[in-house]
Formats: C-alpha cells, structure tokens, sequence
C-alpha cells in the first residue's frame, strides 16, 4: 500500500520532466531492443555474443565503482561454458527467483575464486545488475531494482514496503511488488502513453507493459523529484526558524584569525540567550574570545584529531551554552549546507532532518594556567566509546597499582585510550609529561635503563629512556607523568627492567636501589604511571612473564559497538550501508567469541570503522577496511577453514550490495 495522492503528484512531476530528458534516457529502451536481438544462450562463442547483446547498456551495468558486465566478461573468457550455465539457470523461469538470484552470485563468486589473478575483489552481480540481466531478457516482467532508487520511491510515495540493507532476496520481491503496483497506475494513464509512443523510435522496445516506463519513474524520483533547491542565504539569517534549529545549540558565530573579519550574529539568538551586542563586543577583550585568540592549542584541539590540519588558516568558533567548538571553515561550511537541507526540506513539506553538531564539539570551562589544553573526564566519555563506570574502574586500578596493562584485540582502540586516560589524570593534554615508546624482540635494558653506547672511537655510559623520564618525574613531584608502553609483551620483561621490576612495584617507589652498570642510587618516583598494552590476538606473542604480571593490574579493551557513544556516532552517520555493516561486524564477533581456538580476545575493535563524518564515510572507504583489514584478519583466524572466511566475505560485502 501507498499514498495514491503522493504518487499522482510525482506522475505529475514526471510528465514535466518526461520531454526535457526522455532523450538523456531513450538508451534503455534500445538497449533492450539491442539485446533481444543479438541474445543466444546457445551461441558458440558465448562471450563475443554477451558483450554483443550487452553493449547498449551503457552505466546500467558499468559505472565508475561497478562493473558487473567486465566481470562476466572476464568470467567467459576463463570458462565460457560456467558462465553459459549460470545465465541457463537465471532464466529458467520454472525456479525461485530468489533461488536464481542467489545462485547467479555464488556461482560468480567460486569462478572470482577459481580464476582470481591477484586483482578480483569482488564479483560485482549484485542484485542491482543481475535484475538487470532479467529485464533485458524479460522486459515485459521484471524491473530494473536498486536499492537507493526502490527506497527514495518507497519513502516519496509512504510505502508501508521500504526496502533496508542486508536482505537483498526480500528487497528485490518488495521492490518488484511496489514497482508493479505503480506500473498499473502509469500503464493506465494515457497522456504518459501517448508521450512514450511519439519519443519512442524504430530502434526502442515498444514497452507496452510500462516496465522501463515505470524504472524510468523510480530514477526520475531518486535523482531529481523533490530534491534539495538553492536557497536565498541572506534570507535564511533573518528567518525566524533559524533560532528554532540553532539557539538550543548555539549563542554565537564568528570568525577568528588574521582576516578579523566577523560576519552578522543572528539578533533572535543573541536576544534568546540574553546576550546584548556591547557584552559579545566585550569578549573580545575580556572573554571566551580573547582566550581563543591567545592560546595556540585552540586550532589544534579536536574531538576527532586529524580532521583540522595544525595551523590551517580561517578557524570558526561556536559557543554552545558555555561549552567550545572549533571547527574550520569547511566546516562550517558544512553545517550552513545542513541548513540549507532543512529549509529545502521544510519548504517542500518533506521529513526535516536533525541538526546535529556533536561531533565537533570541545568541552571547555577555562584554559590551564600553562598553556595546554585542559582535559576532564567528560572529555574522556566524549572521545572514547567507554561507559562512566569502566572509566572509574580504570582510574582505580592505575591510582591503586601505578601499572595497568590494556589488553584487547586489534582495534579495540588501546593506544587511543592510553593517552586519553593520562590526560584525564593530568587534568589537561601536557604532552611533555607522556613518554610514549613500543617494545620489539631486540629491545634491551642498555635502550631502557642505561648502557653503554658508541661515540667516536669509544663507548660511553648512556641513560635510557626510561631512566631519562623518571629523573624528569622526579624534579616535578607535584605533577603526574604516564610512560606508555606499546606491545609491551613483544620484549623480554626480566631483561628490559632488570632490577626495576621490584622498584616498578606501588610499595616500592621511592625506594633506592643501585643499578647494575653506574653503581649510582636510583628509584622510580611515586608520581610516574605506567601503562601497558598488549595484543591478545597475535599468535605468535609467549604469554607474559609471571613477575611482571604479578606487578600490573590488567584490563580487558572490549569492541565498543554497542556502547552509548558508538550509538551516538552512528546516528550521526546517518549511513544505511554503515549500520549494516556494523551489524554484520556484531554478528561476527559473536562467532568469533563463541570459537573455542579464539575467543573473546580475537573480536574486531570498533577503532576500523571511527573518525568518520557524514561526507567521508563512503562505501569506497568502507569497502578498503572490509577488504585490506577485516578479511585478512579473518584469513589469518581461521587459515584452516576457507568456507568460513569465504562466508563471512560474502556477508560483509553483501552491505555494499544494492
């Protein structure tokens, strides 16, 4: 069922749009006429009759991230006959046509195998182009489906069917039901008719079904109907809705840099936060402003780092209610064409959507005294995908043992967390009180501690680094410092510390020992932290030695999918195919867990799938963390079960699938 209304509106729109495009959309016509007449399963050669019949169809089934057409060419020239069978089989019209679908792909899928030569990463029949291969051959039958076009319809007409990611079979017999229902209405309407009879040429199929006529409407909806329009941006500051969307969010907006240049702040929401235009003057001088202008950490400092480039010109300042975001200029321009959205969306009377500018978001109350940027357990709970209560129980375990291990599979987000962690307990981000440093096979106690190092044509007695950082602690015994270590079971322990694994100990610091090569008294002050993290995945690592262990508290990193946080980070997202495959990246590591040659320490971290925005979390960077991440990893797992990883190939890039 679905809006009649709603759809009549759309027919209207479409026979506006029919005349100015029809020729930008004639090729599918012919391209079916083309391949009825050039199609013979049974032809001797089969791929010089498929690329033949085929070659009408133009981005149909080839665009620039697609290429279901090169495939099966690629196919028929490795086995001809394969490819022959699977196409015997798609059309026999006696079997299921899920059955059929599924077939076709994983047929395709076992000749990528067979045949791969290092450069086949997928098989591209999707449903999308094996529906095409149906049309063409039944185009008074089948659709065309593809999920971005079947949805737009769907949600354009309020579908009670709205296909959704990761049920291709079901979405393809929903889209095929709605698509057929609206063909009954467009094959009833005869000024569509009569429009379609005199554009139509000798060299088009007749279509007396409607069906591409009816294809033709679902693309018509989802590239042009009712899409986002210019708007008067000038108009847009003084509309009284803007403070609807903004004053919640924001107080003020302007620019802060070398131009000095400031544009207009909104009076409705200077006067909704009580705020007059002589106090916002005023900050400048005595306020938030003024702080911003001082201090360079302001350009640096991001929720998501990485994002901003350090010292990039032009820096957009927001004040949410007391609270900081600093964004860049393409940022900001981002969140103007958000606006825009919401009032192209207003104006058509279609679903507004949110406006949500968590993801930029820095919290700050004041600037530290030294010039680094302060950092509190907010900033912790904002950043990193962990509840309050692991958080608490982290501090507890570092404050009561001074040692802590972080121990997860890859992506867990370990080394994120490690210098997060120490900047909650510094209060601020003091990067001079962090030593960060990764152990290897060959790391030794002369690198660590101290030994003796070539110099001209001698040697000479050297501190290491961690004997260089505890002397720097201890002249500052007032303030907190954090030596993190990474892999730090990929050295031997006994040898890197030496006698220090007794002075490492909480009960022990401060006290003196001599060390073995200078003779001098040495101790690890009281105020140094030493944190730890460990790959539980790697194969190849010896567990860990015994009297290090007995000396740290470990900590188990676990996948944050399912944590507030991350929630809040897809909602952000607002991707259908992301959310798919996080899904299916849930669903894995519930597999993975329940192995009895893994466990929980092999699941896959949320770390793959962060740092993302709206604009950058496309299905070609999703794709390369499936591809050149996720799935050799799995190769890895479970080298002597290829079934399972072929599987769990399939699922995954069956996301991308539409």
């Amino acid at each position: 069922m679905f809006n009649k209304e709603k759809l009549a509106a759309v027919i209207t729109a479409y026979k506006e749009y029919f005349p100015e495009h029809f020729k930008d959309e004639i090729y599918k016509w012919e391209a079916i006429a083309h391949f009825q007449r050039n199609w013979d399963v049974n032809a001797e050669n089969f791929l010089d009759m498929f690329m033949a019949a085929t070659e009408k169809t133009g981005n149909l089934l080839a665009n620039m991230n697609n290429y279901p057409r090169g495939m099966i060419k690629s196919f028929a020239a490795a086995d001809p006959e394969a490819v022959r069978r699977m196409f015997f089989y798609l059309y026999d019209e006696t079997k299921n046509l899920g059955d059929r679908i599924e077939a076709f792909q994983s047929t395709s899928e076992e000749l990528r195998i067979k045949y791969d030569d290092g450069t086949w990463r997928q098989h591209y029949q999707t449903p999308n182009a094996i529906t095409t291969y149906l049309w063409l051959n039944y185009p008074d039958k089948y659709f065309i489906y593809k999920y971005s076009e079947v949805r737009a319809v769907a949600r354009i007409i309020d579908s009670d069917f709205v296909p959704k990611k990761g049920g291709a079979t079901a979405n393809v017999e929903g889209g095929f039901k709605l698509y057929n229902e609206i063909r009954e209405v467009v094959a009833a309407d005869m000024e569509l008719d009569k429009m379609l009879k005199t554009s139509l040429k000798d060299s088009c199929y007749s279509d007396s079904n409607k069906i591409t006529m009816t294809i033709d409407v679902g693309f018509f909806v989802s590239r042009f109907y009712n899409q986002d329009k210019e708007v008067d941006l000038d108009s847009l500051h003084s509309d009284a809705k803007f403070s609807k969307w903004y004053a919640p969010v924001v107080n003020t907006l302007y620019m802060m840099g070398g131009s000095g240049k400031r544009p207009d702040v909104h009076q409705k929401i200077i006067e909704d936060c009580g705020i007059s235009n002589e106090e916002l003057q005023n900050k400048n001088s005595t306020g938030i402003a003024q702080v911003l202008n001082d201090i360079d950490w302001a350009r640096n400092y991001l929720v998501y780092e990485g994002i901003i480039d350090k010292g990039e010109g032009g820096t957009w300042l927001l004040t949410d209610l007391g609270k900081r975001i600093i964004i860049t200029d393409e940022l900001s321009g981002k969140i103007t064409a958000k606006w825009v959205k919401i009032k192209a969306a207003e104006r058509e009377h279609r679903y507004v959507p949110e406006m949500d500018l968590t993801p930029y978001y820095v919290y700050r109350d004041k600037v530290g005294q030294s010039g680094t940027a302060p950092y509190t357990k907010e900033d912790f709970l904002h950043q990193v995908y962990m509840t309050e209560e692991k958080y608490n129980t982290l501090i507890s375990l570092l404050r009561n043992k001074k040692n802590l291990i972080l121990q997860g599979a890859p992506g867990v987000g370990k080394t994120f967390v490690a210098k997060r962690l120490a900047y909650s307990m510094m209060g601020e981000k003091d990067e001079a009180r962090i030593e960060f440093i990764q152990f290897h096979q060959n790391y030794s106690y002369e690198d660590f501690i101290m030994g003796y190092k070539p110099q001209a044509e001698g040697f000479k007695l050297t501190n290491g680094i961690f004997h260089r950082f505890c002397m720097e602690a201890t002249e500052h015994p007032e303030k907190e410092y954090f030596f993190i270590i990474d892999e730090i079971n990929r050295g031997n322990m006994s040898k890197i510390f030496g006698e220090l694994l007794l002075l490492i100990e909480k009960d022990y610091r401060g006290t003196k020992a001599k060390l073995a090569y200078s003779g001098e008294e040495f101790s690890v002050p009281k105020n140094l932290y030493i944190i730890g993290m460990m790959n539980t995945a790697d194969r190849s690592l010896a567990m860990i030695d015994y009297a290090l262990r007995r000396r740290f508290s470990f900590f188990d990193m676990e996948p944050g999918f399912n944590s507030d946080g991350f929630k809040v980070y897809r909602n952000i997202l607002q991707n259908e195919t992301f959310n798919a495959l996080i899904e299916q990246i849930i669903d894995l590591n519930r597999e993975i867990k329940a192995d009895d040659s893994l466990g929980e320490g092999f699941r896959i971290g949320h770390s793959y799938f962060c740092g993302r925005n709206q604009e950058n979390c496309t299905d070609e960077w999703m794709k390369s963390v499936v591809y050149y991440d996720i799935i050799p990893m799995l190769q890895e797992y479970w080298f002597d079960d290829k079934q399972k990883v072929q599987r769990w190939e399939n699922s995954l890039s069956g996301v991308f699938n539409d």
